[in-house]
């Protein structure tokens, strides 16, 4: 007999939640959120300047205004305070590539239920060179902001003087560029594939500092980090690609890597260690499951293990106002 108080409401929701991206990508991908914010503001001049059909854009314009995104009032449309900081385009927080991306993703979300059972991903994407990472670094890159500014905060980055940075699988530069703007002495090298260190350097030159960013191309599980050469090292959004066994050789390139005194920065979606939480961290596995040969989500538990094992002899962890928790062992 069920709970008078219970209701299918959120079954409803989850249920409908591919009904909320698709949505919202398709808000992004026709720049509403900039036509608004920029004064194009009503059902008939939104359609006539994206060249979107009268019945199509109401439909699009009632999503956004249920989702939250968009508020009316007598027929005219306003940016909600999120959608005005991260869906405009041309601003440096700019995140609309993030739903798009997502969306595009859907098919293979599909074949989620073979997947959990043969325990295996279908297709590899960590594989070198591959055309997904030009598409997927773009779209995260905005998620590190808050954990980038975060580290900068713990770790007096600004104030550090002429510090030597290391981020391995550093993707967009997105580390490299704010640290190297804050801190006009520092220098980084982030090691990944070339065609994702293309859209590092010419990220970290738009900030102005790609004179002093240096770029290694190749994979980081068969290139040497050096030998006490940096202060910082960044290993962002790599470990829940990665086994236990991978992580605990890469920790160990780092830990050498590092001069005495140097820290080491992991950000990615950790769980607890009972595995009940946070949700983002727990949904994320799937993501990994659909995705890679052994990664998942880990535990607190399981950072510290490594950390420790790999010659660390101090781990501490942050939480962000992001999916992200921030480990440093040092």
């Amino acid at each position: 007999m069920s709970d008078a108080n219970v209701t299918p409401q959120r079954i409803i929701q989850v249920s409908t939640g591919g009904w909320a991206t698709a949505i919202l990508a398709t808000g992004a991908a026709y720049s509403i959120f900039t036509l608004v914010d920029g004064g194009v503001n009503t059902v008939e001049a939104i359609a006539k300047t994206a060249s979107l059909s009268r019945r199509g854009t109401g439909a699009l314009l009632d999503g956004l205004v249920g989702l939250g995104f968009l508020t009316v009032s007598d027929g005219v449309y306003a940016n909600a305070p999120d959608a005005a900081a991260f869906l405009v385009e041309g601003r440096p927080t700019f995140f609309g590539a993030f739903p798009r991306y997502h969306y595009a993703a859907f098919p293979e979300w599909s074949h989620l239920p073979e997947v959990v059972k043969a325990g295996q991903p279908r297709e590899m994407t960590a594989v070198a060179e591959n055309p997904l990472w030009e598409q997927l670094v773009p779209a995260i890159a905005g998620l590190s902001m808050p954990v980038i500014h975060a580290a900068a905060a713990k770790l007096g980055i600004a104030k550090a003087g002429a510090i030597s940075i290391l981020d391995v699988g550093g993707g967009s530069g997105i580390y490299s560029a704010i640290w190297l703007g804050m801190n006009r002495e520092a220098r980084s090298t982030q090691i990944d594939w070339a065609n994702v260190n293309r859209l590092a350097r010419d990220f970290v030159g738009r900030s102005g500092a790609a004179d002093r960013l240096r770029t290694v191309d190749g994979d980081f599980h068969d290139l040497d980090f050096g030998t006490a050469e940096h202060d910082v090292a960044v290993y962002s959004h790599i470990a829940h690609q990665e086994s236990p066994s991978q992580n605990v050789a890469i920790f160990r390139k780092f830990r050498k890597a590092l001069k005495p005194g140097g820290t080491l920065i992991v950000s990615d979606f950790v769980v607890a260690d009972d595995r009940s939480g946070p949700p983002f961290a727990l949904i994320f596995a799937n993501e990994m499951l659909l995705h890679s040969k052994e990664g998942s989500t880990w535990r607190r538990a399981d950072y510290r293990k490594w950390v420790l094992e790999a010659g660390f002899d101090k781990v501490a962890f942050e939480a962000t106002d992001s999916p992200a928790t921030l480990v440093y062992a040092s």
